[in-house]
This record gives structure tokens, sequence and C-alpha cells, in this order.
């Protein structure tokens, strides 16, 4: 009963805490939406400009690869997220609350993102490709009807992955006025040593990561046509009829 009278009394999850949860899923989803947005295409210019690509662009591709991707990619994101409060203050107007956050979020991820679309992307059958180009396909359509569908598993995997990452990353932004769980369970459960805040705080945080990667292995294996389970299922179906016939 104690644990009970705590949930339902105490002022942090009762008055605060659905807030900071729906301030949580607005980082996390606008961010995913601008990360997708932005680092497929940079991704996929990443996997077409390289040298053996599509379209080789070897200048071009070291400049975004090696200098704007991996240099972004390198910087801490709590170091990132405080240099930029500037930007997020010119593009929203405040440089605290989760829309301010936003901007952080999504510059600190694009790079990660882009790296693995550019790896799903890798993965594809040289051979497919190659018989599109034997077949007159231009690099748009070998990119929108080739690449794009055969990768698809992984690009989901990809955005599954990113958006765990968002997941701890809002976190982190929550220390600097982002709002969100993150700023929840530091000026309750930290600064005011509540233990009960920061153990919900702790198990929605998780519950939520499960949630996304739940999600996201479902999308992935209904997409994938490789899917060893559908092959099965036909193999199997099969098995009389061979039987029968010997």
């Amino acid at each position: 009963m104690n644990l009970i009278e705590e949930l339902t009394t105490n002022p942090g999850i009762t008055e605060a805490l659905p807030e900071a949860i729906g301030e949580t899923l607005l980082m996390v989803s606008v961010s995913g939406l601008f990360t997708l947005l932005i680092g497929l295409p940079l991704g996929i210019f990443l996997y077409t400009s390289a040298p053996g690509g599509l379209r080789p662009m070897r200048i071009t591709n070291h400049i975004v690869s090696d200098v704007i991707v991996n240099i972004t990619r390198s910087i801490p994101f709590a170091i990132l997220m405080i240099s930029l409060i500037p930007l997020a203050r010119v593009i929203t107007g405040s440089s605290i609350g989760p829309l301010a956050a936003c901007v952080s979020l999504t510059i600190g991820t694009v790079p990660f993102f882009a790296r693995l679309v550019e790896t799903a992307l890798r993965d594809v059958s040289s051979g497919k490709i190659d018989a599109a180009l034997v077949l007159g396909s231009t690099r748009m359509q070998i990119v929108s009807k080739v690449l794009v569908p055969e990768a698809l598993p992984g690009l989901v995997a990809a955005l599954t992955t990113t958006l765990v990452t968002l997941v701890g990353y809002s976190a982190m932004a929550g220390l600097t006025g982002g709002g969100g769980l993150g700023q929840l369970a530091y000026n309750y459960g930290f600064q005011r040593f509540d233990t009960t805040v920061m153990l919900v705080t702790i198990v929605l945080m998780v519950i939520l990561v499960q949630a996304i990667q739940w999600i996201g292995d479902g999308i992935s294996r209904r997409v994938d046509h490789r899917s060893a389970g559908g092959t099965g299922k036909k193999a199997r179906r099969h098995e009389p009829k061979a039987a029968v016939g010997l």
C-alpha cells in the first residue's frame, strides 16, 4: 500500500510525469522524422558517390563522408547539444523546450543514420544492380526500384536503431532544459532525491525502447521478402506431394 500511495500522491508522478512523457514522444517523433527525411538521401548519396558506386564523385564524397559526417559523429552529443543552442534559438525562437532540443537531436543523429543506410545499401547484391544496368535502367530507377526495395529490411532496422538512440539522446537533452523524462528524472529524482520518480522514469524509458525495438523488428520481418519463414512454409506444403510422387 505504501508504494501505491506514493505513486498516487507524488506530484512528480501525478502532475509532471504525463507532460514529460508527451515531451519525450514529441522529441523522438519529430527528430526521427527529420532524421529520416535528411539521413536517407544522405546515405544514398554516400553509397552512390563512393568509388565503384553508380555515380562516383571522389572529391565530393570525401568532403561529405570524411569531413562532414565523420566530424559530426565524432563530437560527443552532450557537447554538440550545448554548442547548437544558438542555432536552436534561431530556428525555433527558444533555447529550451522539446522543439529546441529537436534541432540538436536531428543534427546529432542524421550522420549516424546515414552511415547505417550506406551499410544497408552495400548489402544489396551487385548482380541485381548489374542486371538493372544491362536492362537500361537509369540511376534513379536503380535507386528507387532496386537498391531501396532490396535494402528495405536493413533500412527499417537502421531506423529502429536510430529511434532507440534518440530515446537516450532525448534523456540527455532534458539536462539542458529540453524537457521530457530526462529532465523529470534530474529535477525530481536527482535534485530532490526522489527514488520513486527515478525508478518510474527508468521503467518507462525501458518500456519505450522495448516497444520501438519490437515494432521495428516486426516491420523488418514483414518487408523482408527473403525471409526464410515464408520459404520454409512453401517447402513444407510441397513435401507431401513430393512424397506421393516418389
